[in-house]
């Protein structure tokens, strides 16, 4: 319990949410994007957390004006269970334009650090004007509080926006990393997840242009 009230004060000093953009790409070629069938993708073997995932931004999608589905029934769970070679997935590929898709949109997982988060409440910036016998008062927690350090891990969550037709310079609509700190629950991860890169869509632009 200390440590998720330890990370949740990181979290709010730090950005009020465990989901925190870091970058985006937009393609300069695009001066819209209006898709008329989009996929919801999201790259895990973890099926409730998919499930969870897709539903969430399917609907977001639906929210502003696109008619979004969920991968679950398009792809088969066959598909995604071994390795694909290129031509397999170019075949895949396909199959979607087929069924009437023009975009994807996809998430995945890039990598996850290990990071180590302090007692805040040790933290006096007033206590350096004091002697050492202070200082050492002060901090010597550090020395018996197992508390005091804290481990949590960061994921680094990718998503990527593409068009299934045109030409290859129009084919990468957007692509935004973002970091999500600590993950405890996966609903309420989603949901936050899910806001952050609507709120980021919106401001470049790329949707609710409707």
């Amino acid at each position: 319990m200390k440590k998720i009230v330890v990370v949740l004060a990181a979290w709010l000093l730090a950005s009020c949410s465990s989901t925190r953009f870091v970058d985006s790409w937009k393609n300069k070629e695009i001066t819209s994007f209006n898709p008329e069938k989009l996929l919801v993708v999201g790259m895990t073997s973890n099926l409730t957390a998919r499930k969870i995932f897709e539903d969430e931004l399917r609907l977001a999608f639906i929210q502003n004006g696109i008619n979004a589905y969920v991968s679950n029934g398009v792809i088969d769970q066959e598909f995604t269970d071994t390795q694909r070679n290129m031509e397999e997935i170019e075949g895949m590929t396909h199959k979607l334009v087929d069924e009437g898709f023009d975009a994807v949109v996809i998430s995945a997982v890039k990598g996850v650090d290990n990071e180590m988060d302090y007692r805040s409440s040790y933290y006096d910036v007033g206590y350096r004007r004091y002697h050492f016998g202070r200082y050492w008062y002060t901090y010597q927690g550090i020395y018996y509080t197992p508390e005091y350090y804290s481990n949590y891990k960061v994921y680094h969550v990718e998503t990527a926006i593409y068009n299934l037709v045109g030409g290859e310079d129009r084919s990468l609509v957007w692509v935004g990393s973002f970091d999500i700190v600590d993950p405890q629950q996966i609903t309420t991860t989603v949901d936050d997840y899910v806001a952050r890169i609507v709120e980021q869509l919106k401001r470049e632009n790329i949707i609710g242009q409707r």
